[in-house]
C-alpha cells in the first residue's frame, strides 16, 4: 500500500498538479490538506475525475479555508468528519478527517497555524493538539495520522533554528504537544528512517526559499507501530513542489510491505542548493 500526504493549499489552485501526480505516483491513499473547498464544491470539481481513478473520497471541508480529505482506492469505512472534543476559534474549523482503509486507520489533519507564540490563536493550536492526542488514544493501535502539523519536531526539521527564534512551529509547548501524540506510540516514519539526513517539506514561496533549500519539516506521517514495521520507503517527493504553480508544501510518501520505486532516498529529486551558514538567512517575514 502507498499512502501518501500533501497539503495542496487549494485543491482548486492545485487541481492542474493534483491529478497528473495521482497518475504518476498512483497512491492508494491520499491525505490532502488545506483543500479550501466545502465537501459539495469538492466533489464538483473532483468526484468524476477521482471515480475514474477507483478513488473513493471523504471530504470534510469549508468554503476558502482550511478543510481536509482522505482518497483511497482500498476502502474507505466508518468515516469520521471533525476532531471529537476539539475546540473551535469561535466555531469548530474543518481540520480533521478519519477512515479505515484496508484495515488501518487514517487520519488526515491540518494542524492549526499558531500565528504568534502566546496569542489565542497558539493557545487554540495547543488545545486542538490534545484534542487530537485524546482521539488518537482512543483509537486502534493500527493508525496513521498523516498531515501538515504546523510543527518542525527537531532543530533539525529547520534550516536553522537561529532563523526561527521568536516564531511559532519550534517552540518548545508546540513539540511537547507533539512529543505527547507520538508517546502513544505513533512512529515519525520519515525520521526514523533517515534519522541524520536533510529533510523538508515546506519552503516558503517568498525570497527564493525553495531554490536555496531554505524550509522545514512540518508535514508528517506518524504510524503504529503494527504500520511502522510494515515502512519499506518513506519520501518527500520534492519533484511536486518545482515547476509551475506548486504547493508550497511537497507530498510525503510512505510505501507499505513494498516499495515499487524502491528505497530511493528521503527526498526525490535531493535539492541541488548547499546548506546555508548558520544565521546568514532569515525568514522572509522576520524583519
Amino acid at each position: 500500500m502507498r499512502i501518501a500526504t500533501w497539503n495542496v493549499n487549494s485543491v482548486k489552485q492545485r487541481l492542474p498538479r493534483l491529478l497528473p501526480w495521482l497518475d504518476e505516483r498512483r497512491p492508494d491513499v491520499v491525505c490532502l490538506q488545506e483543500t479550501k473547498l466545502a465537501d459539495d464544491a469538492f466533489t464538483g470539481l473532483l468526484g468524476d475525475d477521482l471515480a475514474a481513478r477507483g478513488y473513493a473520497v471523504a471530504a470534510h471541508g469549508e468554503r476558502a479555508w482550511n478543510g481536509v480529505a482522505i482518497l483511497s482506492r482500498v476502502g474507505l469505512d466508518d468515516v469520521v468528519a471533525g476532531l471529537p472534543g476539539a475546540p473551535g476559534f469561535p466555531h469548530p474549523e474543518a481540520r480533521a478527517v478519519a477512515a479505515t482503509c484496508d484495515g488501518i486507520r487514517v487520519v488526515s489533519v491540518y494542524v492549526p497555524n499558531g500565528r504568534t507564540p502566546g496569542s489565542e490563536h497558539y493557545e487554540y493550536k495547543l488545545a486542538w493538539l490534545g484534542a487530537l492526542r485524546d482521539a488518537v488514544a482512543a483509537g486502534p493501535e493500527a493508525t496513521v495520522v498523516c498531515g501538515d502539523m504546523n510543527i518542525a519536531p527537531t532543530d533539525a526539521d529547520v534550516f536553522d533554528p537561529e532563523a526561527y527564534v521568536g516564531q511559532t512551529h519550534v517552540t518548545p509547548p508546540e513539540r511537547a504537544a507533539l512529543a505527547e501524540l507520538r508517546e502513544l506510540g505513533l512512529h515519525d516514519v520519515v525520521r526514523d528512517r533517515w534519522p541524520h539526513e536533510r529533510v523538508f517539506t515546506y519552503w516558503d514561496y517568498r525570497a527564493g526559499m525553495f531554490h536555496q533549500d531554505l524550509g522545514m519539516r512540518i508535514d508528517l506521517v506518524l504510524a503504529g507501530a503494527s504500520v511502522a514495521d510494515r515502512v519499506r520507503a518513506a519520501w518527500v517527493d520534492r519533484h511536486a513542489r518545482k515547476g509551475t504553480g506548486p504547493s508550497d508544501h511537497a507530498p510525503v510518501i510512505v510505501d507499505l510491505d513494498e516499495a515499487p520505486d524502491g528505497d530511493i532516498g528521503p527526498v526525490v529529486p535531493p535539492p541541488s542548493a548547499p546548506a546555508a551558514r548558520r544565521g546568514a538567512k532569515k525568514l522572509p517575514q522576520a524583519p
